[in-house]
């Protein structure tokens, strides 16, 4: 099975590279809203502020990017994959593809954050932590939406059916991250940060354990 998701990673790959104006927009859309949150913001935010502005705008980002997931084959590239490659190799490839994407998004839209909203909030960051909840979050949402995404594709109605199933599923993934990000702001450690990290990762763990037993038959039908 591991060379068969390999196999499906570089598939992934190949795609995006086929379809790079895919990830131009993705950072198309992170830099305006950003920029667009400067130009609204006159005065200096407080942390808790400018803490839920940044995970706003990254959600918003994870649908963008993690809607395309299982919405971008036709019939014949579906019948090619459900021939050739298991499922739980489909949906795993998926989702560590989808991860791997959202923690470049998640880094670079945190570099973009802090060039259009600036660093002050940050002066007394556990830096950290704080780059360790950036980098969880957006692979959190990753194996969140790809499930959501599946579900949606197989439903007939991908974009639509996912926001509505999306937002109530990834909700408890986003307050536990914005929880760890604000502490990581407040200056505590890994001690204080520690218990919404096992939360994130026990999240991921029931995610991915979903997908692996239902994605089959999903699949199937």
């Amino acid at each position: 099975m591991r060379s068969e998701v390999l196999q499906l990673l570089r598939l992934e790959v190949a795609l995006d590279l086929r379809q790079r104006a895919a990830w131009g927009g993705m950072l198309l859309y992170v830099v305006s809203a950003m920029y667009v949150c400067h130009l609204a913001v006159s005065d200096s935010l407080s942390r808790s502020t400018w803490n839920a502005i940044f995970w706003i705008i990254l959600l918003f980002a994870a649908f963008n990017a993690l809607a395309r997931s299982f919405q971008r084959e036709d019939q014949g590239r579906q019948l090619y994959l459900y021939t050739m490659a298991h499922p739980r190799s489909v949906v795993l490839a998926r989702a560590l593809y989808g991860s791997i994407t959202m923690l470049a998004l998640s880094l670079l839209s945190l570099l973009f954050y802090l060039l259009f909203l600036g660093s002050d909030p940050m002066g007394d960051a556990s830096m950290g932590p704080f780059v360790a909840s950036v980098a969880l979050g957006g692979v959190g949402f990753a194996a969140v939406l790809t499930l959501i995404s599946a579900i949606a594709a197989r439903a007939g109605n991908g974009i639509g059916l996912m926001a509505i199933l999306g937002f109530p599923i990834v909700l408890p993934m986003l307050l536990a991250v914005m929880r760890a990000s604000q502490l990581a702001l407040d200056g505590s450690g890994w001690s204080g940060t520690g218990y919404y990290f096992l939360a994130i990762g026990a999240l991921d763990v029931v995610t991915l354990t979903l997908a692996w037993l239902l994605f089959p038959y999903l699949w199937r039908d």
